[in-house]
């Protein structure tokens, strides 16, 4: 019997040799699939849609690359959530550091309720900082992706700030809560007395993106106020919402909040 060797896809390399990291190739921009009826129309609609469309295959399976691309993919998910955001980034950024009550990882998965408060020993350190209330107080919090702030919390806080300031609304020290849920922002809202808090914040990452950002936005937040008083502001990474362009529309209705005195779904009733 003659024994046919396994066909097996090369993986793309650069002008080094080494392995090229395939999540750094857009795999919506290209087609793996063989020898296509509609080559064109395919990317058309993969550029529609993050899911893995044109994967292309070898006999009854996935081609080894599209299965690396997933396991890759999920691995940064997973990266995003257990990671925390660098001592360095904080300390570059000038932000104040705070915790939620959660004191490790694990607990702040199996815990929500623990990530949404902050201990006043904690806010104790915030409130000097503010003698008189903030008319915004711009927050950041780590939430499911450390990967989301990291990548898009340099470029949306300075738009934000040029947004603002053409109002005359300055923005004082911002403190970054580790192990936050979105409700934190309540009790730095009542700690502070400020009319508007934002905060940005990372959300659950999946396989399409874990860089996603978003910014709950509220007026006058109180602790267990309902959801339906905050606005979102979702989808900022880098394939979604661009971080300068979420800056400037966080920005804008921040402003609106100011003007109405209401967020949310009173925001919306207002208009």
């Amino acid at each position: 019997m003659k024994l046919i060797a396994p066909r097996i896809e090369a993986l793309p390399v650069d002008e080094t040799g080494s392995i090229t990291d395939l999540r750094a190739i857009d795999q919506q921009q290209e087609l793996t699939v063989k020898e296509p009826a509609n080559a064109k129309g395919y990317l058309a609609m993969k550029k529609k849609t993050t899911a893995r469309l044109g994967l292309g295959r070898i006999g009854t399976r996935y081609t080894t690359r599209s299965v690396l691309r997933l396991r890759a993919d999920h691995a940064a998910a997973k990266d995003a959530v257990w990671t925390d955001v660098s001592t360095t980034f904080i300390q570059k950024m000038g932000w104040l550091a705070l915790q939620s009550t959660c004191k490790t990882e694990t607990e702040y998965l199996t815990r929500p309720d623990h990530g949404r408060i902050i201990a006043p020993t904690e806010l104790h350190k915030l409130t000097p900082l503010f003698p008189t209330p903030p008319r915004v107080l711009l927050a950041v919090g780590d939430g499911l992706s450390s990967s989301a702030i990291e990548a898009n919390a340099a470029e949306v806080i300075p738009a934000i700030k040029q947004g603002l300031a053409l109002s005359q609304i300055q923005i004082g020290t911002i403190p970054f809560i580790r192990f936050a849920r979105v409700a934190v922002e309540d009790y730095l809202g009542e700690a502070t007395h400020a009319d508007v808090v934002c905060l940005l914040i990372g959300e659950r990452p999946g396989l399409a993106t874990a860089k996603s950002m978003s910014a709950y936005i509220a007026y006058r937040p109180t602790v267990g106020m309902p959801e339906a008083r905050r606005t979102v502001v979702s989808n900022i990474h880098p394939q979604g919402v661009p971080a300068v362009e979420a800056g400037a529309y966080i920005a804008s209705v921040i402003k609106e909040m100011l003007a109405k005195q209401a967020s949310g779904i009173a925001l919306k009733d207002a208009k």
